[in-house]
């Protein structure tokens, strides 16, 4: 609120006689029989000090030592004030800087993290010094650093600890892998909010068998949220997997066009031809449905169902090997009907 000098003041005494000095280079300290400190600004003392190496000091010799020590304090504070009119609005870029802020008590161990992982993790992120304290009531956070964007930055990444925002399902982030296990890779996408990566999707269209042969701790990959269960677990897709979901959802589109006008070509060779078509005509059916049955596309949905019973069910272990035989047995037997 205002600018604080402070000055010491000596103390001689001979007999009965009591001088008192203005201490400025404290010659007297070695022979003296006072120190006496006196700190403050124009209108209040704010700090006293006293020792003395005899038994007592009359109160008028205190009161002159008071007043001397005012005077004293003005002619410093006056020096202070041609060199400095008002202080800065800031401190210099330089200068140590601590916050402190309180937070719920409940809330301390989310900011300390198991085994001081939180807190050693943004520390070394921003290169601050964090400590975490409370008196009973409430929980106490120092930040100390000497650069106030370093600050600036652990105080907002505590915050965003005590009110973690949401992730919102279609949404891309930037994520880290903070933990691998047997059926996934954890992701950090947000302070305070992990998902779950599952294996099955780790690899695309590829099964792999082991999370470790794709993701390290500590990877950077960009995710996006598939879904959040009513109880805030989020489940997260490679975004490069997008891509094949449209590729797969276009291929199945554009077969179920082509679909119908199968079926439809088959159709007289099934229920008219039996009611009562010349020889001709039967015969024109079966070259055409010769023609039709050279030309069908064969194509399976069995990953597409595979894939729906991951979402489901989890992770299915490992898939039987697809063989061409059994494909072409179903293309033979399907020629014959």
């Amino acid at each position: 609120k205002a600018p604080v000098a402070g000055v010491a003041m000596g103390l001689i005494r001979i007999g009965d006689s009591w001088v008192t000095l203005t201490d400025i280079l404290g010659s007297e300290d070695a022979f003296g029989d006072m120190d006496f400190k006196v700190a403050g600004t124009t209108d209040f003392i704010t700090a006293l000090q006293l020792d003395t190496k005899i038994s007592g000091i009359p109160a008028s010799v205190l009161a002159d030592a008071l007043r001397q020590a005012y005077e004293a304090r003005l002619d410093i504070l006056d020096v202070m004030a041609a060199t400095l009119m008002e202080p800065r609005q800031e401190v210099r870029s330089t200068a140590p800087k601590i916050v402190t802020f309180e937070i719920p008590l409940d809330k301390i161990g989310e900011v300390i993290g198991p085994k001081g992982k939180m807190i050693n993790s943004i520390q070394a992120e921003t290169g601050t010094d964090i400590s975490v304290d409370d008196d009973g009531d409430v929980g106490i956070v120092f930040i100390a650093s000497t650069s106030q964007d370093a600050v600036t930055e652990a105080e907002r990444q505590i915050n965003l600890l005590l009110n973690p925002p949401s992730a919102e399902v279609g949404a891309s982030y930037q994520g880290r892998v903070v933990n691998i296990t047997k059926f996934g890779a954890f992701i950090n996408i947000l302070p305070g909010r992990d998902g779950l990566l599952h294996i099955s999707k780790i690899g695309g269209s590829q099964r792999i068998a082991r999370v470790e042969d794709v993701l390290s701790l500590g990877d950077e990959i960009e995710v996006i949220v598939e879904d959040i269960d009513p109880s805030g677990r989020i489940s997260l897709l490679p975004s490069s997997a997008t891509d094949t979901v449209t590729s797969n959802t276009q291929t199945a589109d554009s077969s179920s066009k082509t679909a119908p006008a199968t079926s439809q070509s088959r159709a007289p060779a099934t229920s008219q031809s039996r009611k009562g078509h010349n020889a001709v005509k039967g015969k024109e059916h079966s070259s055409a449905r010769s023609r039709n049955t050279s030309e069908l596309q064969f194509m399976s949905f069995e990953d597409a169902f595979d894939a729906e019973l991951r979402k489901e069910f989890g992770d299915l272990g490992p898939q039987p090997p697809r063989t061409r035989h059994s494909r072409s047995n179903r293309r033979s037997r399907s020629g014959r009907r």
